[in-house]
């Protein structure tokens, strides 16, 4: 095979088990003769760097196995990340680089920029012959974009949320949700303590995979997007938890995107790239309604970021290091256009999912309890380990 060289990037939010992606493509690469470069910060290397030295190594990292041997043993990516999506820029987005009379060629009929030729010329120029893109839905979509242009590519999905669809898991579920069972099971100490009612407030814009397996887990009830409850309702399951339990206090998880009947989702500040904004801090907001309406002792506390940080556990660096290997296989034979992922429990190569798709969301009919706001337990026999 002649010498080739692969781009590699990581996008949006960081999660355990980036790094272990990375190392694992290196590795697998330099066996095959093939040199692997890192582009910085996500889609905004590509939209940001110049064919020059002028900036390049602010975007562009060689990547080798001195370079990249101990990495897999820490969390987030040593290649930064953003949120750029390069075919809707908006002006104040736009890299400093690109000459002022060449904008308008960019720009579309809703005034924003589609720089995707500038990325396609990006790539030739740095000598990129196939790319690995690592990400949530927002960023694969994007690759999926590059692959209706004709650039080879494989996608690898992230995200604690473990919503992309198509895969039944993404790189950093399996760590958030270990995480999160360390975290609420040292805070029940200070619940039965104070004989409160615990709120834990944790990632799950419009999937509550992450809450639901927490739920799972720890015997929470559990407030997911997917479903929007019943404040009286819930209020007697806590009181009721509450009461059975000796030592006299309660909890729930709930996801940020979860609401209850006759509650807006409020949303704040200015949209990101991919059209999303932030969401008020619903663990806050129940936990003020909780002592309001029933006279509830309240403990709110946000898990979100604690679930992405730090080193994987063992489950995602394992499906991390055999993503990036199928990956190199499979690019080795010359597929590209796929997203490695996990289908009733074995590894695949699946389509990229566009963003018009949206997230994968959880079957409520399956998988939640809708009466004691709880997952559901029974008929297991016969599903996929941690996927159903």
């Amino acid at each position: 095979m002649s010498e080739s060289r692969i781009g590699i990037l990581t996008g949006g939010g960081d999660v355990p088990g980036l790094n272990s992606v990375i190392k694992s493509v290196v590795y697998r690469s330099t066996e095959m003769g093939r040199s692997v470069v890192g582009i910085k910060r996500g889609w905004q290397g590509l939209t940001h760097v110049v064919n020059s030295r002028a900036n390049a190594d602010d975007y562009i990292m060689p990547l080798d196995r001195q370079n990249t041997r101990t990495i897999d043993r820490t969390g987030g990516t040593i290649l930064h990340t953003s949120r750029t999506n390069p075919s809707r820029m908006r002006l104040t987005d736009l890299p400093s680089s690109l000459p002022d009379n060449t904008r308008d060629e960019y720009r579309g009929d809703d005034g924003k920029f589609d720089l995707t030729p500038l990325v396609l010329e990006n790539l030739q120029n740095f000598k990129i012959d196939t790319l690995i893109a690592i990400g949530g839905d927002d960023t694969l979509s994007y690759a999926a974009r590059l692959d209706r242009e004709g650039f080879p590519l494989m996608a690898i999905p992230k995200t604690m949320d473990n919503d992309v669809r198509n895969t039944d898991y993404c790189i950093g579920f399996s760590t958030a949700i270990t995480r999160a069972q360390e975290l609420i099971n040292r805070r029940r100490t200070t619940l039965g303590s104070h004989e409160r009612v615990g709120i834990f407030r944790m990632f799950g814009r419009d999937a509550g995979f992450t809450a639901l397996y927490t739920g799972y887990i720890t015997s929470a009830r559990c407030l997911i997007p997917e479903y929007e409850f019943d404040l009286d309702r819930l209020i007697d399951l806590l009181i009721l938890d509450k009461t059975h339990n000796s030592r006299n206090y309660s909890f729930v998880v709930i996801s940020e995107g979860a609401t209850w009947q006759g509650r807006k989702v409020l949303e704040y500040g200015e949209a990101d790239a991919y059209g999303h904004r932030k969401k008020v801090n619903v663990g806050e907001d129940l936990a003020a309604v909780l002592k309001a309406k029933a006279g509830l002792p309240t403990f709110s506390s946000d898990l979100t970021y604690d679930l992405r940080s730090g080193a994987p556990d063992s489950i995602d660096q394992l499906v991390a290091i055999t993503f990036a290997n199928v990956s190199v296989d499979l690019l080795s034979e010359g597929v590209t256009g796929k997203m490695i992922g996990i289908k009733n429990g074995k590894y695949e190569a699946l389509e990229i999912p566009e963003q018009s798709a949206g997230p994968r969301t959880v079957d409520l009919d399956v998988f939640y309890n809708k009466a004691r706001y709880r997952p559901n337990y029974r008929g297991k026999l016969g599903t996929s380990m941690l996927l159903d």
